[in-house]
């Protein structure tokens, strides 16, 4: 395992970090709590240091099953990442902006992203709570919010930090523009955004800016919610309530399947899998600090620390970028 510095923090964060999003089990299908527990301990043994997590994955469940899988192990040797921002019950409830409708098992729940200052503090000490823990190593606004100056929302952070209750602040989803803005309040250690294969945007503006401005990326759905790995072209099934169904549709699923039959022999030749390949290539690319890489059991999260073990030429890294422009 790599282990890089985030930014201008004092963070080390290894270079696969946990993904809890699909933990939460809500738009994920469900989850299996034990499996679940035993693959963030699984990371954690086989080196991956680092855990990403939100209090909207399974609205809190994500975090308090995180917190229960770090007992045992060194505090000061694992990296809890969180967030905040998003809301759907309570005081806060339909306050910010609108997001989307999420619909799980029948059940619509409107969801808003609102980022207050008071809202920042209040869902901080929730998160201590369920990761059972008195400080955050990372603390990200989820996605911005137009209802709620920048500013307010980075004071809450700075707050934080001079409190202990997180030791840095980072953004998520904001663009170049806005990450400025925020900078002006607080020191920023990273942006957390999409960035896989399929999905480069990041690399016109917020790659270059972060190079010279010290700015540590953390890149989420490298493997594009399991579309890279390839199994979803060997009849994979996915269940009914599976927001993957609608979110696959918006790729050419058979430009996909030919790139990944044409990279599957370098996958082979190293003895490694599809998304082991993938997560290796991202990680990789320049001005990416991190990857975010979900698992569901102790296997899959054991199979992504293992990426790092894979070393790419500078000829296989032009093979697989020359496939990728026929996408």
């Amino acid at each position: 395992m790599e282990y890089r510095k985030l930014g201008s923090s004092e963070l080390e964060l290894s270079a696969i970090t946990y993904g809890a999003f699909a933990i939460g089990g809500t738009m994920w299908g469900g989850n299996e709590k034990n499996n679940s527990i035993n693959s963030v301990k699984a990371s954690i043994d086989n080196g991956v240091t680092t855990i990403d997590t939100a209090p909207f994955y399974g609205f809190g469940l994500s975090e308090q099953m995180i917190g229960e899988a770090i007992k045992g192990f060194d505090r000061s040797k694992v990296q809890l990442l969180t967030k905040f921002g998003l809301v759907w019950d309570g005081s806060n409830a339909g306050k910010g902006d609108f997001f989307f409708d999420l619909e799980d098992n029948g059940k619509k729940t409107p969801i808003f992203k609102y980022a207050s200052k008071a809202n920042v503090i209040k869902e901080v000490e929730q998160s201590l709570r369920l990761l059972q823990t008195d400080y955050i190593d990372l603390l990200q606004v989820h996605w911005p919010d137009s209802t709620t100056p920048i500013n307010e929302t980075m004071e809450a952070l700075e707050l934080l930090i001079q409190q202990g209750k997180i030791r840095a602040a980072g953004v998520s989803n904001y663009s170049v523009g806005q990450t400025i803005e925020a900078r002006n309040t607080v020191t920023i250690a990273s942006n957390q955004v999409a960035y896989s294969m399929l999905n480069r945007d990041i690399e016109k503006d917020l790659v270059p800016f972060s190079k010279e401005n010290n700015l540590g990326i953390i890149a989420y759905s490298p493997m594009e919610r399991g579309l890279l790995t390839g199994k979803y072209f060997k009849d994979e099934k996915l269940t009914s309530n599976d927001h993957r169904h609608d979110y696959f549709e918006r790729f050419n699923l058979d430009k996909v399947k030919s790139f990944l039959d044409a990279i599957q022999p370098i996958a082979t030749e190293k003895n490694a899998t599809l998304s082991q390949l993938v997560l290796r290539w991202t990680s990789m690319q320049p001005a990416i600090t991190v990857v975010l890489a979900g698992a569901r059991n102790a296997e899959q999260a054991v199979a992504n620390a293992r990426a790092m073990d894979i070393n790419l030429t500078a000829q296989e890294l032009q093979f697989i970028n020359t496939e990728l422009s026929k996408l």
